[in-house]
């Protein structure tokens, strides 16, 4: 019987959205050029998502023609994203490339498919879906057992119940001490674009004292909410 990293490894294409060099607006990387790879595809319907349009289409690419891409962008920093990248076999696949490339990879992923599939030299940035995203339900919580210092856990709030929500989830799965120990890198509260109260959600989180990073998302403070990049 062969083993499911075996079956992987056979794997030589990808769908892909698109490939593009822009500034990274979210994560501890926040302001670096970064080249992404928008795979193509997503199970899950969160009620803000801001890229539906990666839920069907895109090209079948192989695997060398992504490298090429890539590579043709000249930068070290590259986000698989999507849609969600790990609903695709190749995303991990592809992933152990350009980390055997020398590339420095980040994975944003919803946190409802397996993240144990990835090679533990990507970074993930993965969510923990709050109630106001619609799909709190398919958190797989298992994937916290993943995570390391290189990872990153993203709540996405809609308003001050997210907020508490996530706060709660912070307390009880302890994320906050391993944030401090440094046996998880980072904890970040991301306002959906266009959400107001911004002030008062800045001011619960400080008055948490939790160690968590309050962020929004830069690309679209440059370029406009329809817009990834250049």
């Amino acid at each position: 019987m062969r083993s499911s990293r075996a079956g992987a490894a056979e794997v030589t294409s990808v769908r892909v959205t698109e490939i593009f060099h822009s500034i990274q607006g979210e994560s501890t990387r926040a302001g670096l050029p970064c080249t992404f790879v928008r795979l193509t595809g997503c199970p899950l319907r969160c009620v803000w998502c801001d890229t539906a349009y990666a839920f069907h289409g895109g090209t079948r690419l192989t695997l060398d023609e992504v490298m090429r891409e890539v590579e043709g962008k000249e930068c070290r920093l590259v986000e698989i994203t999507g849609g969600e990248p790990l609903v695709q076999p190749g995303a991990a696949v592809l992933a152990r490339r350009l980390l055997d490339e020398g590339y420095t990879v980040l994975i944003e992923t919803s946190g409802a498919l397996d993240v144990g599939v990835l090679d533990p030299r990507v970074h993930k940035i993965m969510d923990l879906k709050c109630p106001g995203s619609g799909e709190e339900q398919r958190n797989l919580w298992s994937n916290l057992d993943h995570l390391t210092h290189r990872d990153e856990v993203k709540f996405v709030v809609a308003g001050l119940d997210d907020c508490e929500w996530a706060e709660r989830v912070i307390r009880e799965r302890r994320l906050d001490e391993r944030v401090r120990a440094g046996t998880l890198g980072a904890l970040l509260i991301s306002p959906v674009w266009g959400m107001g109260g911004l002030e008062e959600l800045a001011a619960r989180i400080l008055d948490s004292g939790l160690p968590v990073r309050f962020q929004t998302q830069l690309h679209k403070h440059i370029w406009g909410p329809d817009r990834a990049g250049v």
